[in-house]
């Protein structure tokens, strides 16, 4: 029960570490990551599965190796794992400031914007496929960034923080489906799957529970949920873009052009397609269930033997 209470505090204290301070704008350890897998894949790249799955290995297992070190520092190493890994407090900056632009008519200065938020080629969007493009993002990464690194560590401490944000980096950089990657790219893209099935539905859960904040109805994120998550082609994407739908009234979804290719999402909810005002609602839903999965993450901690 101690161990967990101490795990409990660090998250609590990284969370408000996360609240202040937001991600730090140099040496950010999760760019250090990055360079790092980027290195190795120079060395382990094949088009090949198993070469993708050893890569994986090597780099997530290598991270959660430093973490079961820095078990021995306690609250104050859980505190700053947990800030390292979160991004929710630069996820919500970045709504609001991609909210300010469209509600400007900026639609160059939204477009620069964009891609700190998603990876979508942002030369072809207007207002409206800006404002579905960072919406659809807040969605998604309110459980990448948020819900699902705090159940990591409420379950595994610091180990799970930063092996789960080594995951979800790795899937971002080589998850993709396109040619250099269908192979390579494949353990990464099915091991993130795993590793966010449980706090996708967790999201979607809190999203659909915290609805009325945003004058939503937990019916509606529900029902979106339940009609429409299945036809995406992520098993994880498709929950809580449906529930955030579903809450805000909002239809998300259609032609999604990324860098590396063009896509067709199925709809996503009903209503009419969203706006700069339900960019600024989904912050104040993304901020909200951050804080209840704190909350849940917490209790986990604490009830874990």
């Amino acid at each position: 029960m101690q161990k967990g209470i101490s795990t409990a505090a660090g998250l609590v204290l990284g969370f408000a570490l996360d609240r202040v301070f937001a991600d730090p704008r140099r040496w950010h350890p999760v760019a250090g990551f990055g360079s790092a897998a980027a290195a190795l894949e120079r060395k382990t790249y094949a088009d090949d599965r198993r070469a993708g799955a050893v890569h994986e290995a090597v780099a997530v297992g290598s991270v959660v190796a430093v973490g079961a070190l820095a078990v021995r520092g306690g609250v104050l190493a859980t505190a700053l794992a947990t800030w390292a890994v979160l991004g929710g407090r630069s996820l919500a900056r970045a709504g609001h400031a991609m909210a300010d632009r469209l509600d400007a008519g900026d639609i160059d200065g939204a477009r620069e914007l964009l891609p700190s938020l998603c990876g979508r080629d942002p030369a072809v969007l207007e207002a409206g496929g800006l404002a579905r493009a960072a919406l659809e993002s807040i969605a998604e990464n309110t459980s990448d960034a948020a819900v699902a690194p705090l159940l990591w560590g409420a379950v595994a401490g610091v180990p799970g923080l930063l092996g789960y944000r080594a995951v979800n980096t790795l899937d971002a950089m080589i998850g993709y489906r396109n040619e250099r990657y269908l192979r390579f790219g494949w353990a990464a893209a099915r091991v993130d799957d795993a590793a966010n099935l449980v706090p996708a539905r967790v999201t979607g859960l809190l999203t659909a529970v915290l609805a009325p904040v945003v004058g939503g109805s937990a019916g509606a994120a529900l029902r979106a949920w339940r009609r429409d998550a299945g036809t995406h082609p992520s098993p994880n994407a498709g929950v809580v873009e449906a529930a955030m739908a579903g809450a805000l009234g909002v239809r998300l979804g259609g032609l999604t052009q990324y860098r590396h290719g063009v896509e067709t999402r199925p709809t996503l909810g009903d209503g009419p397609a969203p706006g700069a005002a339900d960019l600024r609602r989904a912050v104040v839903m993304s901020e909200a269930v951050q804080l209840g999965a704190l909350v849940s993450a917490v209790a986990v901690a604490v009830l874990r033997r």
